[in-house]
């Protein structure tokens, strides 16, 4: 894919690949300056843009690539809401360099934050010691009191009291937060409502034209976004599942307690989200989603499937299969030998996409089409799940499926696999367990 005069993609990849190894980020910097390499050009041209400009810029994190806005102007921010088409009652997180910078947003004339709540002299509630001790910097969101006389842009709070803020561990996203001397109002890099992009190219397919630069630094790490945690309520809750599981957070001192604060179905229409991807529908592909529950029987999905394509009514000339942990290739559709006989490897982000053709009789008419069928294989362990999730949906896009039907896993073991749950009955149209 190559990028048109509008939006271009530059690669950091080496500095994503390398990071500062013992230094600190000004040592870093002040080596990748001085040696005038392409990639420091390329981040001074992104700091350049988020200090000045009022259109965002895409940048990878260890979870998914965000969209950058200076957080403390309001113009800034408000292109983020402009590139992505998203709501603007939707808040977004702000991403720091380091506990100072969010010291200076904390502290800007020295008051007390609005909220009443033991605090410590940095102005970060002592409840978040143990967890910033052990995941920052890393997919961690904490909700945090926004002071009076907060120099952040009041689109970035979406007329709540708080904000969420996160140290992604990603070194070039901190490299470039720290080169920009300005925190980030970044949410995921895709247009609203779509599959969240994890590669600079679903970047540059959602919001081509709509931005001028996306520094790519290559696949994410994690996958799935930040788990996002509200400290200041009793008992402390996660907002959203993430890349931080709450077996890991129920580890630290003060949390032993927390709750699931959040459900997978989307608020009320009048109902205030208390933090990013709580109120509406998210991560969703052009084409239907239909996700069966973990526990599923095989055979009856494959039954279910083929009723989908033999109905008329239904419509699925092609079809997408998202597989994890128990489903078999073509979920019996065709027998594996006549699989093997029409397999075609597919071009694409997702290394296990294949295609082949499945012979269905239309009980309307009576006769017999070859309805194409794209299989995909997640592997089985949640890690790769969490990492695959959304380029396998992006790329059943890419084959202009017209339903794509997902294994769910269990949900209950508290770490990456809730996150991944999280996402798919947002990005469901349907959640069946047969």
């Amino acid at each position: 894919m190559t990028p048109n005069a509008n939006t271009r993609i530059v690669s950091v990849r080496r500095l994503n690949k390398e990071g500062p190894g013992d230094r600190s980020l000004a040592e870093w910097w002040a080596t990748e300056r001085e040696n005038k390499t392409p990639e420091a050009a390329a981040i001074e041209e992104a700091a350049q843009l988020l200090r000045t400009s009022d259109i965002p810029v895409a940048f990878p994190t260890e979870t998914v690539y965000g969209l950058g806005a200076d957080a403390t102007r309001s113009d800034a921010v408000q292109g983020i809401y402009k590139a992505k088409q998203r709501p603007s009652d939707n808040p977004l997180i702000i991403h720091v360099d380091s506990l100072a910078m969010l010291e200076r947003i904390l502290n800007p004339v020295q008051e007390s934050p609005t909220r009443a709540t033991k605090t410590a002299k940095n102005g970060i509630p002592s409840i978040y010691d143990s967890l910033i001790s052990r995941f920052w910097p890393g997919p961690l969101t904490i909700l945090l009191p926004n002071p009076s006389g907060s120099p952040l842009a009041k689109e970035v709070t979406s007329k709540l009291t708080t904000f969420g803020a996160r140290m992604p561990s990603s070194p070039l996203a901190r490299l470039l937060i720290h080169v920009a001397d300005r925190p980030l109002a970044a949410p995921s890099a895709n247009a609203s409502t779509k599959p969240s992009p994890t590669a600079a190219e679903h970047v540059f397919h959602d919001l081509e034209g709509r931005i001028e630069l996306i520094l790519d630094g290559g696949s994410c790490g994690v996958g799935v976004e930040s788990t996002v945690v509200d400290g200041l309520s009793t008992p402390p809750a996660i907002l959203r599942p993430g890349g931080i599981g709450i077996e890991e957070i129920r580890e630290c001192p003060g949390w032993e307690n927390v709750q699931v604060g959040y459900r997978d179905g989307t608020l009320d229409v009048k109902e205030i989200p208390r933090a990013p991807g709580m109120k509406y529908r998210h991560y969703s592909p052009k084409a239907r989603v239909v996700l069966f529950e973990a526990g599923s029987n095989e055979q009856s999905v494959s039954k279910h499937i083929r009723k989908d394509l033999e109905d008329s009514a239904v419509g699925a000339h092609m079809v997408g299969i998202v597989r994890t942990r128990n489903w078999k290739r073509g979920l019996g559709l065709l027998p594996d030998d006549e699989i093997q006989k029409t397999l075609k490897d597919i071009p694409s982000l997702v290394d296990e996409l294949v295609g082949f053709s499945v012979p269905v009789s239309n009980k309307a008419n009576g006769c017999v089409a070859a309805k194409e069928t794209f299989d995909c294989f997640l592997g089985t362990d949640v890690k790769s799940i969490a990492q695959g999730l959304f380029s396998a949906l992006r790329a059943m896009d890419d084959m202009e499926v017209d339903v794509i039907y997902v294994e769910g896993i269990p949900d209950q073991q508290g770490d990456l696999a809730a996150a991944v749950m999280n996402r798919l009955r947002k990005a469901a149209g349907a959640d069946l367990r047969v």
